[in-house]
């Protein structure tokens, strides 16, 4: 398990940590490990991801967000209406843009394009472009830049123009938790993780925990989130891997692929902008929570900043849930009719 290009990933994002943590950077461990393994990725270095580790390291964010929905919570959801009935006019307009913009400009086919714009989960929609005929590798890059740019974009809104701090606390020491809570949610990352895998729901690792320790809060037997140093391992993880997705990079993939990601990263911005001021204007969201619910970013990176500053894990959730089932469900339905699109161009 521990041999040297592994050794090695984990010495350089362990440099970037302490090099953030010196120079007073926000949130040294996500971005140290985020720019040190994307600067060495970029250079060539020769990388190992920690494997299941870091997938388990996410069910801890899954466990963290289930157990903050609490019945209080639960009750709001009706009050969410017009913010949540924004989100598939959210999802169709970043269609309508981002294929034109990815197919006619960037010049990628027509499948890639479709899922290469579409805000889902990364993996899914590299697994589902892929499984589709897509170009898998450009996906990868495209998605893997929409996260890195919209992950460093966000906290620095959030303490310009927005002027909120991240320095929220992430949760009690592992010492002040009662141990059964710590046993159980061990217990329900585990079975929430792998009985989600087994039952083929996507984003598992999250989702599965997530739901299980929602159950646990709501009944009344969880009543905490997962220690503070899990939660700060669980940001080295995810930003250790959202660095090494650039391993291997080519300077055509940096000026094609990478580029036509950045781009459409920056257009996704401005839409977000757009519609989190509908969110706070017409559905009445508070700024910080509308901003991060329609801010289109990974969902594990988005529950680390909402933690961080003191936002409402419940309603960012919940809508970031609804935009990545209707993404789910919906893409392979107007995928089908994309492929078909493209075989008739070919036939013609």
């Amino acid at each position: 398990m521990f041999n040297r290009p592994r050794l090695l990933t984990f010495a350089i994002a362990l440099v970037g940590v302490a090099l953030f943590h010196l120079a007073g950077l926000p949130l040294p461990f996500l971005f140290g490990p985020m720019f040190a393994c994307l600067l060495a990725a970029l250079l060539g270095v020769k990388m190992q991801g920690a494997g299941q580790v870091s997938v388990a390291a996410r069910t801890v964010l899954g466990v963290a967000v289930g157990a903050s929905v609490t019945p209080a919570i639960l009750g709001t959801v009706p009050l969410m209406a017009i913010t949540l009935a924004l989100i598939p006019a959210y999802i169709v307009v970043i269609g309508l843009i981002g294929v034109p913009f990815f197919h006619r400009i960037c010049g990628f086919d027509r499948i890639t394009s479709y899922y290469a714009a579409m805000p889902g989960g990364l993996q899914d929609m590299v697994i589902f472009g892929q499984e589709a005929g897509g170009n898998g590798r450009a996906l990868s890059l495209i998605h893997a830049t929409r996260v890195l740019i919209v992950v460093t974009l966000v906290p620095i809104l959030l303490t310009g123009p927005l002027a909120i701090g991240l320095d929220h606390p992430i949760g009690a020491p592992a010492a002040d938790l009662p141990l059964h809570e710590m046993a159980i949610m061990v217990a329900v990352a585990l079975i929430g993780w792998k009985g989600g895998e087994r039952i083929g729901l996507f984003g598992a690792s999250i989702l599965g925990p997530l739901i299980l320790a929602m159950a646990l809060s709501l009944g009344d037997i969880l009543h905490h989130r997962p220690p503070a140093e899990a939660i700060l391992a669980a940001q080295f993880f995810i930003g250790m891997g959202i660095g090494m997705y650039f391993r291997g990079v080519t300077l055509v993939e940096l000026r094609h692929d990478v580029a036509a990601g950045a781009a459409f990263a920056v257009l996704l911005a401005g839409l977000a902008a757009g519609f989190t001021w509908l969110a706070f204007s017409f559905g009445g969201a508070p700024i910080l929570e509308a901003f991060l619910a329609f801010s289109p970013g990974g969902q594990a990176e988005m529950t680390v900043l909402a933690i961080v500053a003191g936002a409402d894990l419940g309603f960012i959730v919940v809508h970031h849930l609804m935009r990545i089932i209707l993404v789910i469900t919906g893409a392979p339905v107007v995928a089908r009719f994309v492929i078909r699109r493209t075989h008739e161009d070919r036939d013609s």
